[in-house]
């Protein structure tokens, strides 16, 4: 059964969202406070947080950071705030949809649905990413054997770690696909991502020297990850 952590301090409110987010076929945590909130997600691992903006011990968006240093967990804000600036100030801190208060609770189980279609879209795509693949790849001077674990570069071997194989790998079964440092690291590491980790960084900074001039077709779309530019 898909969980939903639903943080929300008005109690009224939030017995009528679990009732019906039960009655979707949902399981539904509850958290009234913001510490708390912190200590179920740590926990259970929920497949979505619904959250409140203004809560006790702790506010919404001091919540939203804390889980966004180490989970990738999609979040929906729920707030009576109604300035644009503070709809904003939320998705950039990391709030995958936004709900203002007073709202329709056919509108929020219809965001519900379709943040966790969205979710088990990018699973697909990423256990496919993840599937082993047996055709030899090229792109320019470099040739790449999965099945024999060897990469060549103008015909003379490299030496790469087995984490850089496997992301050289991902980015020569996608050019031009963007990926971002999160994807990277849950994909090729098997990690969530941590605020300031800098691992997928400095690998695309050793594979680049590795490749030499090659290395400039890594790109860096900035603001969010990597790219092979397409040949």
């Amino acid at each position: 059964m898909t969980k939903i952590l639903l943080v929300e301090d008005a109690l009224d409110l939030a017995e009528v969202i679990a009732r019906d987010l039960r009655a979707e076929g949902y399981e539904v945590l509850h958290a009234a406070d913001g510490l708390t909130a912190l200590q179920l997600h740590a926990k259970h691992e929920p497949a979505l947080v619904i959250l409140d903006w203004m809560l006790p011990k702790l506010d919404g968006l001091e919540v939203l950071r804390q889980i966004r240093q180490s989970a990738p967990t999609p979040v929906l804000m729920l707030t009576a705030r109604t300035e644009e600036t503070d709809r904003v100030v939320g998705l950039e801190v990391g709030a995958d949809d936004y709900l203002t208060k007073p709202f329709g609770m056919r509108e929020l189980i219809a965001r519900v649905h379709a943040l966790l279609r969205r979710i088990e879209r990018v699973q697909a795509i990423r256990e496919a990413d993840r599937e082993p693949e047996r055709e030899v790849l090229r792109y320019a001077g470099l040739t790449l054997d999965p099945q024999g674990y060897e990469a060549l570069l103008e015909g003379a071997s490299l030496e790469l770690t087995r984490t850089e194989f496997d992301l050289l790998h991902l980015l020569l079964r996608n050019p031009g696909r963007v990926f971002s440092r999160n994807y990277l690291l849950d994909t090729v590491w098997e990690q969530n991502y941590i605020a300031g980790d800098r691992s997928v960084d400095n690998a695309i900074l050793r594979l680049r020297k590795k490749l030499g001039p090659l290395g400039e077709a890594i790109e860096t779309v900035w603001g969010v990850g990597y790219r092979l530019r397409s040949s």
